[in-house]
């Protein structure tokens, strides 16, 4: 894994898991990786406050969480009122890479997602990402997140090449997906 130089240390991130041996896992990565301030809670309304009251720079989210999921609590963040940064990078990290998954996560506004099992390069390479290209925010009706169109269009022909896209997307099903084609769905509709 090639690191680039950066200084985590100042960096407050917060872990959202239920999981007390996964959050241990990723503990142990953050700080491998130079992250020094390191929150953890176990599920979505504790996270919720420790967010409230506490300032922090990222935030690491499971999908599967008792009392508030992964994406109720990204939908909290972005959306309510008493959400102290709706801008706060979101990174959700699950084992369940399905189709409908990844949308309904990207659709709620997170910023990455990393499939599980979970691997010190891939989340590096995440973390890095939100660093390096930090996508500006779209403010509609129905959504508030990061813009999804991170990647420019090869050859733009306005619905024609949504509606293959949708094709292309419909075709993967809802089988679980790889990083890669996370990546595609997270950045190219």
């Amino acid at each position: 894994m090639e690191k680039k130089g950066y200084d985590f240390s100042n960096v407050a991130v917060l872990i959202v898991e239920d999981s007390s041996y996964m959050r241990k896992i990723i503990k142990l990565i953050l700080n491998g990786l130079g992250f020094r301030k390191v929150l953890e809670a176990e599920d979505g309304v504790e996270a919720f406050r420790l967010f409230r009251n506490q300032p922090i720079d990222m935030i690491l989210i499971d999908w599967e969480m008792p009392i508030l999921n992964g994406v109720e609590f990204i939908r909290m963040v972005r959306t309510s009122t008493d959400s102290p940064n709706p801008y706060v990078p979101m990174v959700m990290l699950s084992g369940h890479s399905e189709m409908q998954r990844i949308v309904e996560a990207r659709d709620a506004g997170v910023n990455e997602f990393v499939v599980k099992p979970l691997s010190a390069q891939t989340l590096y390479a995440r973390l890095v990402s939100v660093v390096e290209r930090p996508r500006p925010f779209v403010r509609t009706k129905q959504f508030f997140g990061p813009d999804r169109r991170r990647r420019k269009p090869e050859s733009f022909k306005g619905s024609e090449r949504r509606a293959g896209m949708l094709e292309q997307l419909k075709e993967l099903g809802s089988n679980a997906l790889s990083q890669e084609d996370v990546d595609n769905v997270i950045y190219k509709v």
